[in-house]
């Protein structure tokens, strides 16, 4: 009866152990174990990285900003060169075809010449409102004056110019008179004046320019 319970009393002893065996096992796997919600060490190291970015960006974009700053600054001063104006904006030229004869100063006074300086003449053999009748070799050398003519801004010639049509050409006129160039001569020059008794030039004066 003796040997019985002291069997019960073993294995009641046993049983007691393994179950605080079991017990104890249990809790340190549940304390050991993180939770799901709590943060590693890994993901506090990427948030440590996460953060970091924001400030290196911070420090670049101030140097950016200046850099635009100052290429906007020195492209302006070029950009304000270019849109300045032409200054022959205000220039209104004659139309093409047009002869625009001047009053100028010659060593025979005040002639009448072309806008290129050339000094014309008349023909003694011409008739007023007549064609011109140096025709042939003779205008080799004494060229007519063609195309519309106009007067030189600043100058009011007493007379009065006119076309007349001649070998398909529009000659111009002086009061009726056809006009001419020596062939060949210099600008104002009048050597031509007097040759063969027959050639001309047109005597003007000072007070045919405005403001003279």
């Amino acid at each position: 009866m003796r040997k019985s319970g002291w069997t019960v009393a073993t294995a009641l002893s046993s049983l007691a152990l393994l179950l605080t065996a079991c017990g104890g096992s249990s809790t340190s796997t549940s304390t050991t174990g993180a939770p799901s919600g709590t943060p590693t060490q890994g993901t506090a190291t990427a948030s440590s990285s996460s953060s970091s970015g924001p400030a290196v960006s911070a420090t670049s974009s101030p140097k950016s900003t200046a850099k635009a700053k100052a290429t906007s600054s020195s492209s302006s001063p070029k950009q304000t060169a270019q849109a300045q104006p032409s200054g022959d904006a205000g220039v209104t030229l004659p139309p093409i075809g047009t002869t625009v004869l001047i009053v100028m100063h010659s060593n025979l006074g005040w002639v009448m010449a072309t806008a290129k300086g050339l000094v014309v003449y008349t023909y003694g053999k011409d008739s007023k409102g007549g064609p011109p009748t140096c025709t042939g070799s003779c205008a080799e050398v004494w060229a007519p004056v063609t195309g519309a003519p106009e007067a030189g801004p600043a100058d009011n010639f007493p007379g009065t110019f006119g076309v007349i049509t001649a070998g398909g050409k529009k000659v111009i006129t002086y009061d009726g008179y056809p006009l001419y160039t020596f062939v060949g001569a210099p600008p104002l020059s009048t050597k031509g004046n007097g040759l063969g008794g027959e050639w001309h030039v047109i005597i003007l004066s000072a007070g045919d320019i405005s403001g003279a």
